[in-house]
């Protein structure tokens, strides 16, 4: 038995190894377990490799969760501007793509190397596997490398997320041990799947992405949509995934710069002769195109089935049947409900010295830096106050 910590962090990913470096600047005494042979896994395997580490517009606005306001505390305490002192202070290149994102210039390794040079006062201890956690006036751990105690555990374990990376629903567990509740959790960012003649026709179309704006509701997203063999992904179709109900559907406008129910009589009055799928090109990419026009010169249809065709590419209904689940998610949505903790720290109101951070917490980002950025600023905020 070990009772030389100030406090148990469980979970190397980004939100713990964030939280252990802030806690060790400030003299703390911190273990880290890892059931992993490695620390950092999915920040090695985001952004193609390149890490989209955060996103300059991130606010409570971009986040989902049961209170939208829990965020606020965190995000407010430490912000994307924060975490970049510190990446040009590592003297990590960065870029700014589109929409406030911003990647490493080389390997998303140099994130991780800069988190666990913060961190480098702790102690890690991989391929430690936690068994049990039991409390009495101390948090003990009992792992498969040991027994260990502390005042204070902090549980950063993520979620359902890419299982084949060790996700697993251990935080959800340990909150429910200590009588928190969790909200069900589901996959988040994640592709849509189609049955029947929908799946037959974007099958077809597999590979092709265009440019769309996607609409549910009052949440709607304009990037890129991506037709794959069991349905559609794509950013725009990951983003609008975490604010669909089961058998909800959504509107896709094919081409948001242009009124199609305008643009097409027109180009028949201009260009009679022309193939509809030569026009339709110029607005579409080709096979999309050649999907929706099918055979026939601008001269042989009537302006009303133009116009007609022209309002169903700008506001075409779909109806996913499913998604193709925590495999393929970005985040998990759901998780450790704010309720049950503070927003200044993450820790559990009716239990001192107990903190829950990342994505392990009912708070679920945008796709675009954001869920970095809460396990940047929820870690700060648990770091500082463990």
């Amino acid at each position: 038995m070990n009772q030389t910590y100030d406090f148990i962090m469980i979970g190397a990913g980004a939100a713990g190894l964030f939280c252990a470096g802030t806690a060790v600047a400030r003299g703390k005494r911190v273990l880290v377990l890892e059931h992993r042979p490695e620390p950092g896994c999915k920040i090695l395997i985001s952004g193609g490799g390149r890490c989209n580490f955060t996103n300059r517009d991130a606010a409570a606005a971009h986040f989902l969760s049961s209170n939208p306001h829990f965020c606020k505390s965190a995000l407010a305490q430490f912000s994307p501007d924060d975490f970049l002192v510190l990446v040009e202070r590592a003297g990590i290149a960065w870029h700014e793509k589109t929409l406030g994102q911003l990647f490493c210039d080389g390997s998303a390794r140099q994130i991780l190397d800069m988190l666990l040079a913060r961190a480098a006062g702790a102690d890690i201890r991989l391929n430690a596997a936690v068994r049990a956690i039991s409390h009495n006036g101390h948090f003990t751990a009992e792992t498969t490398r040991g027994t260990f105690s502390a005042p204070a555990l902090v549980v950063a374990t993520g979620g359902l997320s890419i299982p084949k990376l060790g996700a697993t629903g251990f935080a959800y567990d340990v909150a429910k041990q200590f009588g928190l509740r969790v909200v069900p959790p589901r996959p988040a960012l994640v592709p849509l799947t189609f049955s029947g003649e929908d799946m037959d026709w974007m099958r077809r179309l597999a590979g092709v992405s265009v440019a769309a704006r996607v609409q549910a509701g009052k949440h709607g997203f304009a990037e890129n949509l991506l037709f794959t063999h069991r349905g559609l992904s794509g950013p725009a179709v990951l983003q609008i995934s975490s604010y669909l109900a089961p058998g909800q559907g959504f509107m896709a406008d094919f081409c948001p710069a242009t009124r199609l129910d305008a643009a097409l009589p027109d180009a028949k009055a201009r260009r009679p002769k022309a193939e509809l799928k030569t026009i339709l090109a110029e607005y579409l990419p080709a096979r999309l195109a050649a999907h929706f026009a099918g055979a026939g010169r601008m001269a042989e249809l009537p302006d009303k089935a133009l116009r007609a065709l022209g309002t169903r590419l700008n506001a075409y209904p779909l109806t996913p049947t499913g998604n193709e689940g925590f495999a393929k998610a970005e985040v998990t949505a759901g998780g450790v409900d704010t309720e049950g903790l503070n927003s200044k720290t993450c820790g559990a109101k009716n239990v001192p010295g107990l903190f829950f951070i990342g994505e392990a917490v009912d708070v679920t980002g945008w796709l675009g830096g954001y869920n970095f950025q809460w396990a940047w600023a929820s870690g700060h905020a648990a770091g500082k106050a463990v």
